[in-house]
Formats: C-alpha cells, structure tokens, sequence
C-alpha cells in the first residue's frame, strides 16, 4: 500500500515539475484567449483604457509593450530610441513606474496579459552628454551608466559585428555602435534580474526578450533560472514561470540557430513573416500552404511565435525585406493576418502600428516630443497618426474566430489548383481566400451545423441580422460560398458563434 501511494506521489511530482519546467512556453492568457497584439510606443494610461474598452471585450489575449526602461534621448525622437537603455528605472515616454503599474493591474482585471519588451544585450550607443527619458545622465562611450550602475567591467570588447557566421563575433561584439553587456558576468547578470522581478512583482505575465540571437544560450539560461515566478498577488497560479519569447532572427544560412534558443522558451519565427508574405504578395501559391507549419522550415508549433509583420520589419529592418507585408498594402496584409489567426500553427501575435514615411519615423506626438494618445472614430479605426491594425474589422473579428475554433484542426481543404483556398477548424469555423484574379463562386464543404451565418470578415452579427455578407449551409454542411476578385478583402469566415 505504502508502495503505491509514493509512487503516486513520485508521478504527481514528476507531473507538477514537467508543468513548472514548460511554463516559460505558456503565455498564460485567460481561458478562452488565444491571441496577443504589440501596441508599439503606446502610452500606459492608452493602453490601460484599450484593455478595458476594446481588447478585453474583444477576446484579446494580451498585450506587447514597448520598452519600459529609461533610454537615452535622441534628436527628432526615433522609435529606436526605446532600444538604447540608460538604466533598468521604470520611465519613458509611454509613461512612469506608478502609471506602469496602474496600467498593468487594469489590464489585468480586463482579462489582458502584459509582455514586456525588455533590453539587456546592450547598453546605448555612443551620445555626448548623454540623457535619458528619466533624468539620468551616461557616457556611453567610455561604457559608464552611473545610474545602473554599470562601467567598463561591466562589457565586452569594442568591436563590431561584421561576419554572422562567426557566432563569437555575433554575440560578443558590439549591434550597430550598441555597448555590448557581458551577460556572463555576476553583476550583470543580478542587475537584469533585479529588473525583470521588479516588472514580474508589477504583474506583468512574462517577456519579449531583445536581441537574444546576440546573448549566448548557457548565459540567458542562467538568467532565465533566477527569475521569480509570477505574482499570485495579481492572479497567477503559484509557480507559474513567465512566458518567454525570444528575439532570434534566423532565415538559415547563418552561425546562430534559432534552434538554440527554444529549450529556454519560444522564439520569434521570422521565416513566417517572410513566407507569410511572398505568399499573399503573390509569389508563391495559396494552394501550397496546406501544409503551413514546420514543414516550411518554422520551428514547432508550441516553440513558435508568430506574426506577418513586426515593428522592426515592416520598416525594412531585420528579416525579410520587401517580401514583409504591412498596413500599406491593406487587402494583401489583412488576407495574411487572417490566414494566421484561421490556422492552429504558432503563438499569434498581431501587430498595431502608427503611419510612418521612413524607417527612423516616431510615434505621433503633441509636440515633437511627447506621445499623442489614439484618436478612436466610430467605426472604431484610429487617427492622429495611429493605424490600430488591431482594431479593424476583419483583423479583430478573426482574433473572435481563433478564440472559438481553439482546441481543432485545419479539415476538409479545398482549393483551386492555384489561389482559392478553404478548410474548417473542425466543426467550429470555416474560413476560405481568393488570392486569384477571377471570381470565386463554389459549393465547398463548411463542416458546420445548418443554418445562416455571418461572414465576420465582411460586417458582424447583430441579433437576428447580418451587417455583412451572409451564407446558408445545408443539413450535408455544404455552402456556396462567393468572393469577387474585386471586393475590398479576399476572405470569407464564419463560426459557430456567427450564426443567426
């Protein structure tokens, strides 16, 4: 008798370990959630109020923040400014410590997680007389940040990154002028993690860690490691570890793998974005993405998070160049966006952004230095200069359809031999794309209950009635479905939850 119940107990602890061990791969949403969004460079009390008016209502699963930390100020205020800390003090210009940790508690309440953007590969680059968004003063170029503190010691090497296939000169060099922290050293290393406890005691629910390509594996595990586990105080279960997500951009052809990285948490799947788009840009076929997922190159699916565009590539930085699809070619980007959110692969994240006309473009701001908040119309799309991708329609409505086919699989495909494509999400939801330059009008097999459905792509249910396009399918689950070459989007959904 004895014997079976410590085997018992052995199993249960081998089980709670392996929960515990995998936690870092959960991004820990509330039931029923499935999707994240990086409201990049927006303020705390925006998004404290887009949590509670929008994201939560709307099925939201979480949110991506910019940077937290104080960085240096830069001339004509560049959005990269973010990404070149002066210190680990909680002020920026989306906002301070105390309007951080309101926004967080808020979001939070609203069912929405908060991932934090944080940078510790490196300090700023080199800026005479140096100031950061908090006040405090650095010299970059003799590698001092008195307000950490962190000097000279505290570095590796000055050198520049020339060759990425030379691994030691990818992680131990210096990204364009960046001061390069020794992640292998103790006080660094206590410095990163004092940081990290400080945002996870504020509740946040896990990080999206900069650069991690230039870190090496056997440091970012040590740190990863010490990192408290969320806050039960702001809800979490106890011993739940933060959720992970990993900066590694990896095409191939290079020294360092993104392979390296997903024993420590997921990463960032670039090859996605950059197929995603040569795919909705018309350069490969939509008849070819039946079987979407590792198959083409990505890593699994519970180690990969995934997006068509982020707020480096959309720019033309990082991974992909001019295949990345962003709000500029509408029709294109919202068929790829909901391609993403239809299929079971990868961890979603959606990207809102503000307009921009070149790379080093800011966010809008009242008076060249202080963040404008989102202007909301009725119709619930931005302006003053935000974009709010999030917000739109057929992009937030397909969040909804992830939600409510979460838990099945992509069944029944169809295509054309070219670029019409349909398949269900079980018996939940059916999606289908017209990539294709005629019209398409067919009879394909939704795997849904009879009756009348809304096409969430095109309007909304609203009671008994259709804003939109409507469908009748059959008692054998078949619909004519129709989507002309010329509509405004190339995508037809409905779902369970769609019908009158």
């Amino acid at each position: 008798m004895f014997l079976i119940k410590a085997s018992c107990y052995a199993g249960l602890l081998l089980t709670l370990l392996s929960l515990n061990a995998n936690a870092q791969f959960d991004p820990h949403y509330v039931p029923g959630r499935t999707t994240m969004v990086h409201l990049f460079e927006w303020k705390w009390g925006d998004i404290a109020t887009e949590c509670e008016n929008f994201l939560g209502p709307k099925g939201y699963g979480g949110v991506q923040v910019s940077p937290v930390n104080e960085n240096v100020v830069i001339g004509n205020r560049p959005w990269w400014e973010r990404y070149q800390p002066i210190s680990y003090l909680l002020a920026t210009r989306s906002g301070n410590e105390e309007q951080f940790a309101s926004m967080v508690k808020r979001c939070n309440n609203a069912g929405v997680r908060i991932y934090v953007d944080v940078v510790f590969n490196h300090m700023s680059g080199d800026n005479a007389n140096a100031r950061g968004t908090g006040g405090s003063a650095a010299d970059p170029s003799s590698k001092s940040f008195p307000a950490v503190p962190y000097s000279n010691n505290d570095f590796h090497k000055s050198c520049g990154i020339n060759n990425y296939n030379d691994a030691t000169q990818v992680r131990n060099c210096e990204l364009s002028g960046l001061k390069d922290l020794d992640q292998s050293k103790l006080w660094v290393q206590d410095r990163v993690v004092d940081f990290l406890n400080k945002l996870i005691s504020l509740g946040v629910a896990g990080f999206r860690v900069d650069a991690a390509k230039h870190m090496w594996p056997t440091d970012l595990k040590i740190i990863y490691g010490r990192v408290n586990n969320l806050s039960i105080s702001h809800g979490f279960a106890p011993d739940t570890r933060p959720f992970i997500f990993q900066e590694v951009i990896d095409l191939g052809g290079e020294a360092v793998s993104k392979k390296e990285y997903t024993s420590m948490g997921v990463v960032t799947e670039f090859s996605h974005s950059n197929s995603i788009g040569k795919v909705f840009r018309g350069k490969d076929q939509l008849r070819w993405l039946i079987n979407w997922g590792p198959q083409w190159g990505f890593l699994n699916s519970d180690r990969a998070l995934v997006f068509v565009d982020n707020h480096d590539n959309q720019r033309g930085h990082g991974a992909g160049g001019a295949d990345i699809l962003n709000y500029k070619t509408a029709k294109q980007y919202k068929m790829a966006v909901a391609f993403m959110l239809a299929h079971p692969f990868g961890i979603t994240r959606v990207m809102s952004s503000f307009a921009f006309d070149n790379t080093d473009h800011g966010p809008p701001t009242t008076d060249g230095n202080t963040i404008a908040s989102p202007i909301f119309n009725a119709d619930n799309s931005c302006g003053g200069g935000w974009v709010c991708e999030h917000r739109w329609r057929q992009i937030s409505n397909m969040v909804g359809f992830r939600n409510v086919v979460a838990g099945t699989y992509v069944q029944d495909w169809w295509d054309n031999g070219s670029n019409q494509i349909a398949f269900c999400r079980g018996n939940k939801g059916f999606v289908a794309f017209n990539g294709d330059s005629f019209n398409l009008n067919t009879s394909v097999q939704t795997c849904l209950p009879a009756g009348t459905y809304c096409d969430i792509i095109s309007g909304d249910k609203s009671g008994s009635l259709c804003s939109g396009k409507s469908v009748e399918v059959g008692f054998d689950g078949r619909a004519i479905i129709s989507i002309d070459s010329n509509e405004e989007d190339g995508v037809f959904a409905i779902h369970i939850d769609s019908k009158l």
